[in-house]
Formats: structure tokens, sequence, C-alpha cells
């Protein structure tokens, strides 16, 4: 059986080039970065490299990342960090955020350390600008953190980080953003955005899972969440992950060599697919901004209510064919997908996620139409 991974939005394979770049620090370079001999040193040199790499890539300083386990700790760091430590009394994000933010923005509301305001989103799931303003003007002077996510990992919308950080500037609000599904496919230039937090996970640009960094603005100063030892300047205990790091590093040069030629390659499977589907599967949509603004690695495809959808998902497994109804962040659950469920309510069809990777093949592509023709009963069945 041919079998095709169409899921690089939950994860992506390991590149081999990262592969080979971590396995000196799983086996020869063992030592405890913490330790102040050779094996010591050698370790927290890699460590400090990697940062120095990540910095440079994202013109930042190195002081301004720190590594994480992933995503979630960095998002969870940045907004329990600012109402801890900065002095934000009101949390502005949206309702399809990543659970990372959504749960701890709704968690901290239900405290009382600060009040959540859930954002208007326009129908492709991009951010009412004018209702943002109008909430930065209601709590200008009072503390005020604005988390948006760079694009959604469920339908790929993707705001604008330029205007949305001007506008939290103009009214002294602080900016983070969740750049997971951004981070390693396309350029940031930190210094020149108004951004106070960013956060990435390495395994969402082939790199190792496990590793992640949080970018902290110099100058917004969040005491550590975890205490323990004065590991990552003193911002994040605990023994680093240090062939997680290497590879994360690893993982952004290979990224950053030819980005636009990625870009383009990836772009153009995701719109020859929709053009496909289009052509040959009727009552067929898109969930999200169906425009070349969004995000170039996901495509959400809403499937007609025929009763054929249902066990979509399964039947393209059973084919070989890996993709997600949702955020694999929620598998396991029965809940519905709430990014859709925010946009859309109860809106009958089956919604599928594909996503696709520097990896992905245009045959791949042709396959998978093959098989949602004959799931739809649009081609016999095979003998």
């Amino acid at each position: 059986m041919k079998r095709i991974y169409f899921d690089n939005a939950a994860t992506t394979p390991l590149a081999p080039e990262v592969f080979e770049a971590m396995l000196p620090y799983m086996t020869e370079h063992f030592g405890n970065p913490s330790a102040i001999h050779g094996y010591g040193r050698k370790t927290r040199a890699a460590v400090e490299q990697a940062r120095r790499t990540v910095a440079a890539l994202l013109n930042c300083t190195p002081g301004e990342i720190v590594f994480t386990s992933g995503g979630t700790e960095a998002d969870n760091m940045a907004l329990n960090g600012a109402v801890r430590d900065l002095g934000v009394k009101h949390i502005i994000t949206s309702p399809i955020e990543h659970h990372a933010v959504e749960l701890v923005a709704h968690a901290i509301g239900n405290t009382g350390s600060a009040k959540a305001h859930w954002l208007r989103l326009n129908d492709d799931g991009s951010p009412d600008m004018a209702h943002l303003e109008e909430l930065l003007k209601a709590t200008k002077g009072e503390g005020v953190l604005v988390s948006l996510m760079h694009a959604n990992n469920e339908i790929g919308t993707r705001i604008d980080l330029d205007a949305i950080g001007g506008l939290c500037r103009r009214y002294g609000a602080l900016f983070h953003s969740d750049t997971v599904q951004t981070m390693g496919h396309y350029r940031f230039d930190l210094a020149n955005t108004p951004i106070d937090f960013i956060t990435c996970a390495a395994h969402k640009f082939h790199g190792p899972k496990g590793i992640g960094f949080l970018y902290v603005r110099n100058g917004v100063n969040i005491k550590p969440a975890i205490l323990g030892g004065s590991q990552e300047r003193n911002m994040r205990a605990g023994t680093e992950n240090i062939y997680g790091i290497v590879g994360l590093a690893k993982a952004m040069e290979l990224a950053y060599e030819d980005l636009e030629g990625h870009q383009r390659h990836v772009q153009g499977l995701k719109d020859h697919m929709k053009k496909r589907l289009l052509e040959e599967l009727p009552g067929v949509g898109f969930n999200g901004d169906p425009s070349e603004n969004s995000l170039y690695t996901v495509l959400s495809v809403r499937f007609p209510d025929d009763g054929k959808g249902e066990m979509l998902i399964y039947n393209l497994d059973i084919e070989g064919i890996a993709c997600s109804g949702g955020s694999a962040c929620s598998s396991g659950s029965n809940k519905g997908s709430h990014v859709l469920g925010a946009l859309y309510g109860e809106r009958p069809g089956a919604n599928i996620r594909f996503s696709f990777s520097r990896y992905s093949k245009l045959e791949e592509v042709e396959h998978v139409m093959g098989v949602l023709k004959r799931i739809f009963q649009l081609v016999p069945e095979r003998g």
C-alpha cells in the first residue's frame, strides 16, 4: 500500500541532516552543560552556538532566546509571566487560538488575576481590527497583553504582525504571537517587528520533538516559571535538552537555506490540490482565508454532507493517507474543533486538514485525489 503523510501541521519528519547533527550529542558529547570540566564546556558551547544561530536567523540578540520544551510551554511562559510580572490586567485574544493560549487565557480570567477579552473575527478567521482598536482604547493604561497566533494551525489564516504590533505600540500594549506554525516557514526580522514574545516548536519544521523556544524582547523582564537551577540564563531551570537544542538550530538553518524555494514548492502543491478538488468533487469548499496570504502549508477542506464524510478521515487512513480532522493537540478527545465551531457553528459536512512539507510530492496529491474520488464514488471501485 502506498503511504502518504499529509499531516505536517501536526508534526514533520525529522530531516536526516538534523539527526546527523544531533547524534554526537546523544553519544560522544554527553556532558552536563552546567559542569565546569571539559565534557560540560563542550555541551555548553553547543547550546550557546545554537542560540546564536537562531538569533542570527531571526535578527535578534542571543539573550532574547529562551529554549523550552516546545510551543505550549513557551505560550504559557509568555501569558503567565506577563500577568505575574509585568502588571498585565487585560488579555485580548481570540476564540480560535491554540489551546496553549486559549485555555491559559480562560484560566487567568477565572482566577481574577486578569480579565480575558475575546476579539471578534471576520468570516475567514482574521481579526476584526476595528474591534481590536476598540478594546485597546477601552483598556489603555491598565496593563494589556494582546495574544494572537501568526497563522491558525487548523485553517491557515495568517495575521499581519506589523499591523497588529503597531496598533499595540500605539496603545501601550504588549504583543505576543504564537508563531509555531510559521517558524521555519517565513522569515522574521524581530529587531524591526513590534512584538514582545513569539514561540517556536522545532518539530513543525523537520526538527526534533520536545524542544522549542520563547523569544522575549530585551527590556521585557519576566521571571522564571520553573525554579531550580540557573539554566537558560536564570529563565528556565532544569538540565538543557542538548541534542534537541542542537537539532532545532540545524533545522532552522536548513529551513532558511532555500526558504523561498520551499514556499514555491509547497504553495504549488496546495494550489494544485485546491484546483483539483474544485474540478472533481462537487460541493467541496474551503475553511479560512482562501487567498495566498494564508499559511501555504495548510489546506482545510469542507466536504459535502452526503453521508460519506462522517467516516472520511478513517477511510483515508485505511488507504494509507495521514491527514487530520482538526488540531492534533485535540486528538483522542470527542470534542469537535473549537476553531471551526467558533467560526462556522454546527455547519454540516466533514472538515479535513491536509498539510504539506518540502518533502511532499505532486504525485502524492494526485494519488489522494484518486482515493477521494473513489470514496465519493465518482470513479468505479477497484476490482
